[in-house]
Parts: structure tokens; C-alpha cells; sequence
């Protein structure tokens, strides 16, 4: 296991944040020794010149936080969105889509966000939102994020529902098999739970920025690690 703190992406997203709170929040989140800091699109640039130089990269939401701005839209913002310089895009799938079967269509979005990172050199995190979804969908979403070239799937955005909860992340890392990586997102907000999922064979944890000094406190009384 590594440092706790280098599994972090360190989410710097509330949709009413001033331009001086989310540059707090990113100065925050590298100060943790985060691996990443999640960003609006708006952020992105700000969040580029900010981790220049520090252990921090930049990966950024798209289609955050509902999926449902189309194919055409989710692949123009991929494009846009890696030129401005983030490494890493948290895609939200169309999980109204998901619910109804219609996964040709889901892959369809899924690719077109992948084609477009990986051509820039950047990797495509799925997000589902589970609490919206049955297991089988899980399963059904993480097979289909797979097979379109997502190198993560992640659990929740945090704005609908519950985050991450342990069944879904098991269904995910079992049906993945190593195959795609997995993100638990959501509710982590301290090092137990944190660990919990790191023990569980997540690669990476989908934290609220708040909560990544604590978590990483937290590792420094845990007499097991």
C-alpha cells in the first residue's frame, strides 16, 4: 500500500465556489500530497499552473454531474478540456441511459471521450452513479466501460444519492478482474473507511478536498500500516 494521500483525487468542485475558494481548495489538496485534484472545467487552467512543479496532477469532471449532455457534447469537452492540460477525465455516463438497456449508446459516449483523452495522453475515469443502479447495472456498466477503453470506473459524483458503498465497488473490482481500474467516490471521509476500499484493491479514491488533510492524518495513528 502506498501513502494513503497518493491515492487521492481531491475533488475542488462545489458549483458555487469563487475563483479565490477554488484556488484555496487546490493549494489545499496539494499541500496533502494529493495524487490529483479534481476540477471543474472552468478550474482547469488555474489548476494546471498551480501543480506545476508539485507531485499533483490535474484530472477534471466532464458531463459533471447528471451524463446527460449527449455524445457530440461529452467528446467536443474531452477534446477541449485535455488541451487546456488535464491529465485525467471523470466522465459522468449517461446512467438514464444505463437504466433503460440502451448500452450501445452508453459505449458509443464512452468511447468518444476515451478516443479523444487518449490521443492527448490522457486517461478516462467512467462515473456511474450506483446509487442510481441496480448490481447487475453495475456490472453491465463496468463491461461496458471495458470494452470502450476506460482505464478507471468510479462509483458516484457526491451530488446524487449515496457515494460509494462497499457491494458496488466489490461488483466493480470482480467484474473489472484487473482489466480497468477502480475508483470508490464519494462518502470517504476518514482513513478507515479510506483504507477499507484501498484493502478492497481500489487504485484510487474520489475524495472531497476538506477531508484530505484529516484522512492523511488518520494514517499516522493506524499501527497496522
Amino acid at each position: 500500500m502506498m501513502k494513503i494521500s497518493r491515492y487521492f483525487d481531491a475533488a475542488v468542485l462545489k458549483p458555487e465556489m469563487t475563483r479565490e475558494e477554488a484556488r484555496a481548495a487546490i493549494q489545499a489538496s496539494i499541500d496533502a500530497d494529493s495524487y490529483s485534484v479534481c476540477v471543474r472545467g472552468c478550474d482547469i487552467e488555474m489548476a494546471v499552473e498551480m501543480c506545476r512543479g508539485t507531485n499533483t496532477i490535474v484530472s477534471c469532471v466532464l458531463d459533471f454531474p447528471y451524463g446527460y449532455g449527449g455524445a457530440v457534447g461529452k467528446r467536443a469537452l474531452a477534446k477541449v478540456y485535455c488541451l487546456e492540460g488535464a491529465k485525467e477525465l471523470d466522465m459522468v455516463m449517461n446512467y438514464g441511459y444505463a437504466r433503460g438497456g440502451d448500452w450501445d449508446a452508453v459505449e458509443a459516449e464512452i468511447r468518444g471521450v476515451v478516443e479523444e483523452a487518449h490521443a492527448a495522453g490522457a486517461l478516462v475515469k467512467v462515473i456511474f452513479e450506483t446509487s442510481q443502479l441496480t448490481l447487475d447495472e453495475v456490472r453491465l456498466a463496468t463491461e461496458t466501460s471495458i470494452r470502450a477503453g476506460a482505464d478507471f470506473v468510479k462509483t458516484s459524483t457526491g451530488f446524487n444519492g449515496a457515494g460509494a458503498t462497499p457491494e458496488a465497488v466489490k461488483v466493480m473490482l470482480d467484474t473489472a478482474a484487473g482489466r480497468a481500474k477502480v475508483k470508490p467516490s464519494g462518502g470517504i471521509r476518514d482513513y478507515a473507511t479510506a483504507k477499507m476500499y484501498v484493502d478492497m484493491g481500489a487504485q484510487r479514491l474520489g475524495i472531497g478536498y476538506a477531508s484530505a488533510a484529516a484522512i492523511a492524518r488518520g494514517e499516522g495513528t493506524d499501527e497496522n500500516y
